[in-house]
Protein backbone atom coordinates (compact mmCIF):
# COMPACT_ATOMS: atom_id res chain seq x y z
CA UNK A 1 0.00 0.00 0.00
CA UNK A 2 1.18 3.48 -0.86
CA UNK A 3 0.43 6.37 1.47
CA UNK A 4 -2.90 8.20 1.17
CA UNK A 5 -3.37 11.93 1.72
CA UNK A 6 -6.75 12.96 3.14
CA UNK A 7 -7.95 16.56 3.10
CA UNK A 8 -10.77 17.48 5.49
CA UNK A 9 -12.69 20.73 5.17
CA UNK A 10 -14.33 21.92 8.37
CA UNK A 11 -16.55 24.93 7.77
CA UNK A 12 -20.01 26.44 8.23
CA UNK A 13 -22.99 25.48 6.05
CA UNK A 14 -25.53 27.91 4.61
CA UNK A 15 -29.02 26.74 5.52
CA UNK A 16 -31.06 25.33 2.61
CA UNK A 17 -28.85 27.02 0.02
CA UNK A 18 -27.00 24.44 -2.10
CA UNK A 19 -25.81 26.99 -4.66
CA UNK A 20 -24.22 29.17 -1.97
CA UNK A 21 -22.56 26.16 -0.37
CA UNK A 22 -21.16 24.97 -3.68
CA UNK A 23 -19.75 28.47 -4.33
CA UNK A 24 -18.18 28.54 -0.86
CA UNK A 25 -16.54 25.17 -1.43
CA UNK A 26 -15.36 26.33 -4.86
CA UNK A 27 -13.33 29.01 -3.08
CA UNK A 28 -11.96 26.67 -0.42
CA UNK A 29 -11.02 23.97 -2.90
CA UNK A 30 -9.35 26.54 -5.15
CA UNK A 31 -7.08 27.46 -2.23
CA UNK A 32 -5.67 23.95 -1.91
CA UNK A 33 -2.04 23.89 -3.02
CA UNK A 34 -2.10 20.08 -2.96
CA UNK A 35 -5.60 18.54 -2.80
CA UNK A 36 -4.33 15.08 -1.84
CA UNK A 37 -6.11 11.85 -2.70
CA UNK A 38 -9.45 12.19 -0.88
CA UNK A 39 -11.23 15.46 -0.09
CA UNK A 40 -13.88 15.11 2.61
CA UNK A 41 -16.83 17.46 3.18
CA UNK A 42 -19.34 17.13 6.01
CA UNK A 43 -22.79 15.55 6.29
CA UNK A 44 -25.46 17.28 4.17
CA UNK A 45 -22.81 19.80 3.16
CA UNK A 46 -25.09 21.49 0.61
CA UNK A 47 -28.11 22.10 2.89
CA UNK A 48 -27.36 21.60 6.55
CA UNK A 49 -28.92 18.75 8.58
CA UNK A 50 -32.48 19.22 7.39
CA UNK A 51 -35.68 17.23 7.71
CA UNK A 52 -37.13 19.09 4.71
CA UNK A 53 -36.27 16.15 2.47
CA UNK A 54 -39.10 16.74 0.00
CA UNK A 55 -38.07 20.33 -0.64
CA UNK A 56 -34.28 19.91 -0.54
CA UNK A 57 -33.63 16.56 -2.22
CA UNK A 58 -31.75 16.34 -5.50
CA UNK A 59 -31.37 13.44 -7.92
CA UNK A 60 -28.06 11.66 -8.45
CA UNK A 61 -27.74 13.57 -11.73
CA UNK A 62 -28.60 16.85 -10.02
CA UNK A 63 -26.39 19.93 -9.57
CA UNK A 64 -24.64 18.92 -6.34
CA UNK A 65 -23.51 15.45 -7.40
CA UNK A 66 -22.48 16.81 -10.81
CA UNK A 67 -20.51 19.53 -9.02
CA UNK A 68 -18.74 16.84 -6.95
CA UNK A 69 -17.84 14.95 -10.11
CA UNK A 70 -16.45 18.10 -11.73
CA UNK A 71 -14.36 18.95 -8.67
CA UNK A 72 -13.05 15.39 -8.43
CA UNK A 73 -11.92 15.48 -12.06
CA UNK A 74 -10.30 18.91 -11.63
CA UNK A 75 -8.47 17.95 -8.44
CA UNK A 76 -7.62 14.39 -9.53
CA UNK A 77 -8.97 13.27 -6.16
CA UNK A 78 -12.07 11.71 -4.67
CA UNK A 79 -14.54 14.33 -3.39
CA UNK A 80 -17.01 12.98 -0.83
CA UNK A 81 -19.66 14.06 1.66
CA UNK A 82 -23.35 13.41 2.26
CA UNK A 83 -26.20 14.93 0.23
CA UNK A 84 -30.01 14.85 0.48
CA UNK A 85 -30.93 12.55 -2.41
CA UNK A 86 -34.19 11.33 -3.92
CA UNK A 87 -33.98 7.88 -5.49
CA UNK A 88 -36.45 5.05 -6.12
CA UNK A 89 -39.33 7.19 -4.81
CA UNK A 90 -37.61 7.62 -1.43
CA UNK A 91 -35.27 10.09 0.26
CA UNK A 92 -31.81 9.25 1.55
CA UNK A 93 -29.07 10.87 3.58
CA UNK A 94 -26.52 9.62 1.07
CA UNK A 95 -22.74 9.58 1.36
CA UNK A 96 -21.57 10.30 -2.19
CA UNK A 97 -18.09 9.20 -3.28
CA UNK A 98 -17.17 10.97 -6.54
CA UNK A 99 -14.04 9.63 -8.21
CA UNK A 100 -11.75 11.61 -10.53
CA UNK A 101 -12.56 9.26 -13.42
CA UNK A 102 -16.19 10.44 -13.28
CA UNK A 103 -17.55 7.40 -11.48
CA UNK A 104 -19.81 7.76 -8.45
CA UNK A 105 -20.45 5.31 -5.62
CA UNK A 106 -22.60 5.83 -2.54
CA UNK A 107 -23.60 4.64 0.89
CA UNK A 108 -27.01 5.40 2.41
CA UNK A 109 -26.96 6.26 6.12
CA UNK A 110 -28.22 3.25 8.05
CA UNK A 111 -28.77 4.68 11.54
CA UNK A 112 -31.22 7.58 11.35
CA UNK A 113 -31.19 10.09 14.21
CA UNK A 114 -34.56 9.61 15.87
CA UNK A 115 -34.03 12.52 18.26
CA UNK A 116 -34.52 14.74 15.19
CA UNK A 117 -37.13 12.39 13.65
CA UNK A 118 -34.77 11.63 10.78
CA UNK A 119 -36.41 8.21 10.36
CA UNK A 120 -39.68 9.94 9.47
CA UNK A 121 -38.14 11.83 6.56
CA UNK A 122 -35.51 9.46 5.15
CA UNK A 123 -35.22 5.79 4.29
CA UNK A 124 -32.50 3.84 6.07
CA UNK A 125 -29.75 2.21 4.09
CA UNK A 126 -29.04 -1.48 4.50
CA UNK A 127 -25.76 -2.10 2.71
CA UNK A 128 -22.45 -1.57 4.46
CA UNK A 129 -20.15 -0.34 1.72
CA UNK A 130 -16.40 -0.28 1.17
CA UNK A 131 -14.86 1.82 -1.62
CA UNK A 132 -11.41 1.15 -3.08
CA UNK A 133 -9.15 3.95 -4.27
CA UNK A 134 -5.40 3.98 -4.89
CA UNK A 135 -4.91 0.67 -3.06
CA UNK A 136 -6.85 1.83 0.00
CA UNK A 137 -10.15 0.36 1.17
CA UNK A 138 -12.42 2.99 2.70
CA UNK A 139 -15.58 2.32 4.73
CA UNK A 140 -17.95 5.34 4.68
CA UNK A 141 -20.26 6.14 7.59
CA UNK A 142 -22.54 9.07 8.45
CA UNK A 143 -22.80 10.84 11.82
CA UNK A 144 -25.13 8.79 14.09
CA UNK A 145 -23.61 5.60 12.64
CA UNK A 146 -20.65 6.36 14.91
CA UNK A 147 -22.62 5.15 17.95
CA UNK A 148 -23.12 1.65 16.52
CA UNK A 149 -19.80 -0.21 16.42
CA UNK A 150 -21.15 -3.57 15.26
CA UNK A 151 -22.20 -2.16 11.89
CA UNK A 152 -18.80 -0.57 11.32
CA UNK A 153 -16.75 -3.49 12.68
CA UNK A 154 -13.75 -4.20 10.51
CA UNK A 155 -14.09 -7.57 8.78
CA UNK A 156 -10.53 -7.30 7.49
CA UNK A 157 -12.01 -5.46 4.53
CA UNK A 158 -11.02 -1.80 5.07
CA UNK A 159 -8.09 0.41 6.05
CA UNK A 160 -9.80 3.76 6.65
CA UNK A 161 -13.09 4.33 8.44
CA UNK A 162 -14.50 7.67 7.34
CA UNK A 163 -17.25 9.62 9.13
CA UNK A 164 -19.01 12.76 7.89
CA UNK A 165 -21.24 14.50 10.39
CA UNK A 166 -23.39 17.32 11.68
CA UNK A 167 -22.59 16.47 15.31
CA UNK A 168 -23.93 19.11 17.73
CA UNK A 169 -21.62 21.00 20.07
CA UNK A 170 -23.08 19.73 23.39
CA UNK A 171 -21.91 16.19 22.53
CA UNK A 172 -18.44 17.01 21.18
CA UNK A 173 -16.69 14.97 23.89
CA UNK A 174 -18.64 11.88 22.81
CA UNK A 175 -17.76 12.49 19.16
CA UNK A 176 -14.05 12.60 19.96
CA UNK A 177 -14.13 9.59 22.30
CA UNK A 178 -16.03 7.40 19.85
CA UNK A 179 -13.79 8.25 16.89
CA UNK A 180 -10.74 7.25 18.93
CA UNK A 181 -12.44 4.03 20.05
CA UNK A 182 -13.38 3.07 16.48
CA UNK A 183 -9.71 3.42 15.44
CA UNK A 184 -8.46 1.21 18.27
CA UNK A 185 -11.04 -1.56 17.99
CA UNK A 186 -10.86 -1.78 14.20
CA UNK A 187 -7.07 -1.41 13.88
CA UNK A 188 -7.49 1.19 11.17
CA UNK A 189 -7.20 4.90 10.54
CA UNK A 190 -10.34 6.88 11.39
CA UNK A 191 -11.13 10.32 10.00
CA UNK A 192 -14.16 12.39 10.99
CA UNK A 193 -15.35 15.65 9.42
CA UNK A 194 -17.88 17.78 11.27
CA UNK A 195 -19.23 21.28 10.62
CA UNK A 196 -19.14 24.50 12.64
CA UNK A 197 -21.64 27.34 13.08
CA UNK A 198 -25.38 27.39 13.76
CA UNK A 199 -27.97 25.72 11.56
CA UNK A 200 -31.49 26.84 10.67
CA UNK A 201 -32.89 25.07 13.73
CA UNK A 202 -30.49 27.01 15.98
CA UNK A 203 -28.41 23.91 16.69
CA UNK A 204 -24.74 24.83 17.33
CA UNK A 205 -21.78 22.84 15.97
CA UNK A 206 -18.23 22.94 17.33
CA UNK A 207 -16.24 21.08 14.68
CA UNK A 208 -13.75 18.68 16.20
CA UNK A 209 -12.78 17.18 12.85
CA UNK A 210 -9.65 15.08 12.87
CA UNK A 211 -7.86 11.83 12.21
CA UNK A 212 -6.65 9.05 14.51
CA UNK A 213 -4.19 6.24 13.86
CA UNK A 214 -4.82 2.53 14.57
CA UNK A 215 -3.57 2.89 18.14
CA UNK A 216 -5.97 5.76 18.82
CA UNK A 217 -3.35 8.50 18.67
CA UNK A 218 -4.44 11.85 17.31
CA UNK A 219 -2.72 12.72 14.04
CA UNK A 220 -4.45 16.03 13.42
CA UNK A 221 -7.44 17.80 15.01
CA UNK A 222 -9.35 20.99 14.29
CA UNK A 223 -10.72 23.40 16.83
CA UNK A 224 -14.06 25.20 16.55
CA UNK A 225 -13.23 27.44 13.60
CA UNK A 226 -13.07 27.10 9.82
CA UNK A 227 -10.07 24.95 9.10
CA UNK A 228 -8.68 22.75 6.35
CA UNK A 229 -6.82 19.73 7.68
CA UNK A 230 -4.52 17.51 5.68
CA UNK A 231 -2.98 14.26 6.84
CA UNK A 232 -0.90 11.56 5.20
CA UNK A 233 -1.88 8.01 6.13
CA UNK A 234 1.02 5.57 6.22
CA UNK A 235 0.05 2.36 4.42
CA UNK A 236 3.17 0.28 5.24
CA UNK A 237 2.96 1.29 8.92
CA UNK A 238 -0.67 0.14 9.05
CA UNK A 239 0.24 -3.25 7.61
CA UNK A 240 3.18 -3.62 9.99
CA UNK A 241 1.06 -2.81 13.03
CA UNK A 242 -1.64 -5.30 12.06
CA UNK A 243 1.02 -7.98 11.57
CA UNK A 244 2.79 -7.30 14.87
CA UNK A 245 -0.42 -7.07 16.92
CA UNK A 246 -2.96 -9.29 15.09
CA UNK A 247 -5.95 -8.82 17.40
CA UNK A 248 -8.13 -8.90 14.29
CA UNK A 249 -7.53 -12.65 14.08
CA UNK A 250 -9.51 -13.18 17.29
CA UNK A 251 -12.52 -11.08 16.27
CA UNK A 252 -15.97 -12.61 16.69
CA UNK A 253 -17.86 -13.74 13.62
CA UNK A 254 -21.35 -12.27 13.30
CA UNK A 255 -24.20 -11.44 10.95
CA UNK A 256 -26.26 -8.24 11.01
CA UNK A 257 -30.00 -8.85 10.62
CA UNK A 258 -31.52 -6.93 7.75
CA UNK A 259 -28.22 -6.21 6.04
CA UNK A 260 -28.12 -6.71 2.31
CA UNK A 261 -24.83 -7.57 0.71
CA UNK A 262 -23.88 -6.59 -2.82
Amino acid sequence: MRNLTVTMIQTDTAWHDPAANRRAYDERLAELAVPGDVVVLCEMFSTGFTMASTEQAEAMDGPTVNWMREQAARLDAVVCGSVVITDREAFFNRFVWARPDGGVEYYDKRHLFRMANEQMHYAAGRERRVFTFRDWRVCPQVCYDLRFPVFSRNRSDYDLLLYVANWPAPRTSQWLALLKARAIENQCYVAGVNRIGMDGNEVPYAGGSGCWDPMGRSMVEAGEVHQVLQVELDGPALGAYRSSFPAWMDADQFHIDGERTS
